[in-house]
């Protein structure tokens, strides 16, 4: 085992004890009297994290609570934990492997080899092919089977292999190369592989799937489909698929046997798993869009958090402390949600990111030696950006029955459009944390003429809790600091739960069972279904019958 936390409970904790005590006292204060007795507050509260400034003020917390949620990560041996992670070793306990997704943006500063890999060298050798396909194809060197220029990438894939790629894309769309349209393909849904093959022209069109065993159902269903299109368009042309698709994958055997020539395949390891791959080649669509010198400013962005992590003491650590709120929220408040709100449009992909991030890494039930949690673990993490949010879901966060912590991320500078605007649009982020927070009382509201029967329709109770993350202005870098700042929160809850973090065994079984069901629905006689339930039967039977099939 890494590290001596597996197979106890924190609950059993002294350091626990202590905060749920901790938390009768919190729950009989408010925000309104936390900020009055505390006039150096923010002092402790506002903490600079690379080019991000987290407030954390308006959280239901003393200076206290950060003490005792620090002694709790202590007592789960975080600071070990954080070594053994950037270290190499086997984290990952259920799949015996190492967790290296920080090593992705050190490249070859990564001293020494592990598990016998020279990880820093084999990331940068990487980098260096993914940079020269790049350059090749933003000049229009390399170009399509008919010798015309790319006009449009389409990335295919699934998961981790696409939603951070397209995420980061459109995040990054002011700095991208704008004559070069990007798609990204994951559904297996007809509809979703059809709408590409409406808007793109063969002939310009260059795909990028990406699986790593180049065996993921939806991704080379789609991949099957795009090469079917190419042919049935660029067929005469002997190498239409080898000059239209490359892969990022390590199974160069399947990869081959697609028709794509494995010196246009980039590889990368068992030791990154999909939700933390972005920075990695599964990010190639993301370096043809910014170009290779954006692309390592991205990942700056995260190396400049991972030097915070391993750097600073864990009661000033950003990441850390944004886990650690987390884990007060969701174990001593009960909470079951986190909101996370954008006030940029283009980080409107990012809460659907972070839904992976968090969601798959610390969605379990078991501690890392199997046994059974009797605590909370993972939240639901959703949101959506800015004002569009405000005329949709605020009303609960404000007046609903149930505790909602938030996330906001704000930005000084726009990207493009009238400049007044972000003035507008900050006001209203900040409106927010200041009426989650205060909300209006009935004094307030007599003072400005409420009528008394109408003020408990109108009180605003506050004592909603919020965490402000700002930056000047969203950059390639300030993106890879952000993803990172949310990576090691998620990692920092992970250990205090004692939990894996990094495996994902839940999303296998459907996989499974649907491999199953594809012969039963696509056979051309009645298949035999008396294995599966009466449910599964009765919808098989219909679902063959509205196809035209026997059943």
């Amino acid at each position: 085992m890494p590290y001596p936390v597996t197979g106890v409970s924190p609950k059993q904790l002294p350091e626990w004890a202590a905060l749920a005590q901790h938390t009768k006292e919190i729950k009989q204060t408010d925000l309104r009297r936390l900020f009055a007795e505390d006039t150096r507050r923010l002092n402790w509260s506002s903490i600079e994290v690379g080019p991000l400034h987290l407030d954390l003020s308006k959280n239901l917390i003393r200076k206290e609570t950060l003490g005792l949620l620090v002694e709790l990560a202590r007592a789960r041996f975080l600071p070990d934990a954080i070594v053994a992670m950037l270290t190499g070793e086997h984290i990952n306990v259920s799949e015996d492997r190492a967790v290296l997704h920080a090593a992705l943006r050190r490249g070859a500063t990564l001293s020494g080899p592990i598990d016998g890999v020279n990880v820093g060298q084999e990331v940068e050798d990487v980098l260096g092919r993914m940079e020269r396909l790049s350059r090749a194809i933003r000049s229009n060197e390399r170009r399509g089977c008919t010798g015309k220029p790319f006009s449009a990438i389409v990335n295919i894939g699934i998961g981790g292999s696409d939603l951070g790629p397209e995420m980061v894309t459109r995040a990054l769309y002011d700095f991208s190369d704008k004559g070069r349209r990007m798609h990204f393909v994951s559904n297996i849904d007809p509809t979703a592989i059809g709408d590409i093959f409406e808007v793109c022209d063969p002939e310009t069109t260059l795909f990028v799937v990406v699986s790593k065993t180049f065996g993921t159902l939806e991704t080379l269903t789609n991949a099957k489909a795009a090469r079917q299109w190419i042919l049935a368009s660029l067929g005469d042309h002997a190498d239409a698929v080898e000059k239209h698709f490359v892969a990022v994958s390590t199974n160069a055997k399947l990869v081959s046997d697609f028709g794509i020539d494995p010196e246009n395949m980039f590889g990368f390891w068992d030791f990154i798993g999909g939700r933390y791959s972005v920075d990695s080649a599964v990010g190639l669509a993301i370096m043809l869009a910014i170009g290779p010198e954006r692309f390592r400013s991205f990942l700056g962005g995260f190396a400049a958090i991972d030097a915070h992590l391993r750097e600073t003491p864990l009661d000033e650590n950003g990441p850390v402390l944004l886990g650690l709120l987390s884990v007060w929220y969701r174990n001593f408040f009960g909470t079951q949600s986190q909101a996370v709100l954008p006030y940029s449009e283009r980080l409107a992909r990012f809460p659907a990111y972070l839904q992976q991030l968090t969601m798959e890494s610390n969605g379990k039930s078991v501690r890392i030696d199997g046994s059974t949690v009797d605590y909370g673990t993972g939240a639901v993490y959703w949101g959506e950006p800015g004002t569009d949010g405000q005329h949709a879901f605020y009303q609960l966060l404000h007046q609903g029955t149930i505790l909602i912590p938030a996330d906001f991320v704000l930005f000084a500078e726009p990207l493009g459009g009238p400049d007044a605007q972000q003035d507008l649009l900050f006001a209203n982020g900040l409106a927010q944390t200041r009426a989650l927070a205060f909300g209006r009382n009935d004094a307030e509201l007599e003072a400005l003429g409420v009528p008394e029967y109408l003020r408990p329709a109108r009180r605003m109770p506050g004592n909603r809790p919020t965490t402000t993350i700002l930056a000047q202005r969203l950059t390639p870098e300030v993106l890879g600091s952000l993803i990172a700042l949310y990576e090691h929160s998620v990692f920092t809850q992970g250990v205090i739960w004692g939990i894996d973090s990094f495996d994902q065994w839940g999303v296998e079984l459907g996989k499974e069972l649907a491999s199953e069901l594809v012969p039963m629905l696509t056979s051309a006689g009645a298949p035999d279904l008396g294995a599966f339930d009466a449910s599964t039967v009765d919808l098989v039977s219909r679902y063959r019958h509205m196809r035209g099939r026997p059943s």
